[in-house]
């Protein structure tokens, strides 16, 4: 279970992170984030715009922002770990709502097609965690075996 509420809490603050890395145009954030410019936005001016950084410090920017966000989930998983099983269940089921909740109401402003790729996009990253899954538990086996 405790694996399971780390990749929950990873998977939460992924997008933090990639929010917070350099994009290719020097601009911190990602879709929808800061310096972003997708069809049809207006690009919108992030508080590290006005600083006028050069690419090097965007690059540091990111680094530390990124850096700041590993931190804060391991203070979250130090205290997440004190909960009581049930509570920690009880956030994991929560979570999981909130996340089916978010991907229906993205997959219901698509169009058709789009549709199609979002499932597939579902789906390949479905696989991937149960590869990192599976990765992750011959690891600990190998661990246990090396002990």
């Amino acid at each position: 279970m405790r694996k399971t509420l780390i990749a929950l809490m990873f998977a939460a603050a992924l997008p933090a992170v990639a929010m917070a890395s350099p994009t290719d145009d020097g601009h911190l954030g990602g879709p929808g984030g800061p310096g972003f410019d997708g069809p049809g936005m207006h690009h919108r001016k992030g508080p590290f715009d006005k600083l006028n950084l050069t690419p090097e410090q965007h690059q540091q920017v990111g680094k530390l922002i990124g850096d700041q966000w590993r931190d804060r989930s391991e203070i979250t998983h130090k205290y997440l770990a004190k909960l009581s099983p049930a509570d920690q269940k009880a956030m994991q089921d929560e979570l999981a709502a909130k996340h089916a909740k978010t991907q229906a109401d993205i997959r219901a402003m698509l169009t058709p097609d789009q549709q199609k790729t979002f499932d597939q996009i579902q789906k390949d990253q479905a696989q991937r965690r149960a590869d990192r899954a599976e990765f992750e538990a011959w690891k600990a086996q190998k661990a246990q075996k090396a002990q």
